[in-house]
């Protein structure tokens, strides 16, 4: 016999709610819980799986495309919605925590039909879309914001600011020194547009960076991210400007990068953010414009007003523009240095730590848990496994 429970992670097929999933989904493993996650193929897809995580795909539509696109949408969730009914049946789950995106919502109705209670966690700095028609219902919201935008007034005594989790081998770079920086030491620049890089990086990054002062440019040395159809035109652009630089359509060793770099420039997402927090590294950040409720602003306010991060609107970034931006964060190493600190302060590393403290809190007595003997009903156990647990 064991003494564990099982959870149900529900999350969006997208790495901005995949990795604080797989991140809550590795300590509460780690704990000794069972947890089973629910998302849809392109989840699935998404790198990083914990060892020991049950992934469950189901149907998930979206609600757009016109009438038929959202009657589509309906059918798929529904279906869903059935077949996660059935997961929490057999798996018995004390809660369910959703992460936002449309393929998290059959696994949040089922959980609201099956009486399980249901936490939210929204990584961004505006409440999604799903979140939002969820939220009455939620057990608890959790946010990594002090202020998130289209929250309920009738939720805020349900809400915990407790952060967005990371990666725990990005997390571990939080007690590293910044990398040491000087007025002739190499200026290494990490240039990621999010999962499928970004096009605008690509044409606007090797000719901001070929306009800095030749005191700054021939100390570059630059790692960048792009889309595959960009990668030989950025190629030749850094070659006819003599900067060196690595390209890449994907970098496995991500964590790695981001600790060897002095500054970051790329997009706004909730999980950019809160691992550039986590890891102290000053950035200029070029918020996506298309993003739902324009969110990727929003969650760069609080970096950007603490000192550690510019931020650039898309319709104003020229490689001049950029230029200028980068001169006036590096051609000082104190002044670079001091933003990679207050960087670091806006960090909240004990995010998947607090938000499994969170979970465990529902579905058990106080200091209780439970024996589950097979697939039988559980049984209250008097082991007192501790506070929270």
């Amino acid at each position: 016999m064991s003494v564990y429970r099982h959870y149900v992670l529900a999350a969006g097929g997208t790495g901005g709610h995949m990795i604080p999933a797989f991140a809550l989904a590795r300590e509460l493993i780690e704990r000794g819980h069972r947890v089973a996650l629910v998302t849809d193929s392109r989840g699935e897809a998404i790198p990083g799986v914990p060892d020991g995580l049950e992934v469950n795909v189901l149907p998930a539509g979206r609600m757009d495309g016109g009438i038929v696109g959202k009657i589509k949408g309906l059918i798929a969730i529904w279906k869903g919605r059935k077949q996660a009914l059935r997961l929490m049946r057999e798996f018995e789950p004390s809660a369910v925590v959703g992460f936002g995106g449309y393929p998290s919502m059959p696994g949040l109705l089922a959980a609201r039909a099956a009486g399980v209670p249901a936490v939210i966690h929204e990584q961004n700095a505006v409440l999604g879309r799903v979140n939002r028609l969820l939220a009455g219902s939620a057990a608890a919201i959790v946010t990594a914001y002090d202020r998130v935008e289209r929250l309920p007034a009738k939720a805020l005594a349900r809400v915990h600011k407790l952060g967005n989790p990371v990666r725990t081998e990005v997390l571990a770079l939080r007690d590293k020194p910044y990398p040491p920086f000087s007025a002739d030491g190499l200026l290494r620049v990490l240039v990621t547009g999010g999962s499928q890089g970004a096009s605008i990086l690509s044409k606007v990054v090797p000719d901001g960076l070929a306009m800095l002062p030749e005191s700054i440019r021939h100390r570059l040395q630059v790692t960048q991210q792009c889309r595959a159809a960009d990668i030989e035109g950025v190629r030749a652009a850094y070659q006819a400007h003599e900067i060196p630089a690595e390209l890449g359509t994907y970098f496995e060793d991500m964590a790695e990068r981001l600790a060897d770099a002095h500054l970051f420039i790329g997009r706004a997402g909730a999980s950019t953010i809160a691992e550039l927090t986590a890891v102290g590294r000053p950035a200029i950040l070029i918020p996506l414009p298309g993003a739902m409720d324009d969110h990727q602003s929003v969650n760069a306010a609080e970096m950007v007003a603490a000192g550690g991060a510019r931020a650039i609107r898309q319709d104003s970034f020229t490689p001049e523009q950029l230029s200028r931006q980068i001169e006036a964060m590096a051609a000082d190493p104190e002044t670079l240095g001091n933003a990679a600190h207050m960087a670091w302060n806006c960090g909240r590393p004990d995010a998947a730590k607090d938000l499994a403290d969170l979970v465990e809190s529902f579905g058990g007595e106080p200091l209780m848990d439970v024996i589950r003997i097979g697939k039988g009903k559980p049984e209250a156990s008097g082991e007192v496994v501790g506070a929270g647990a």
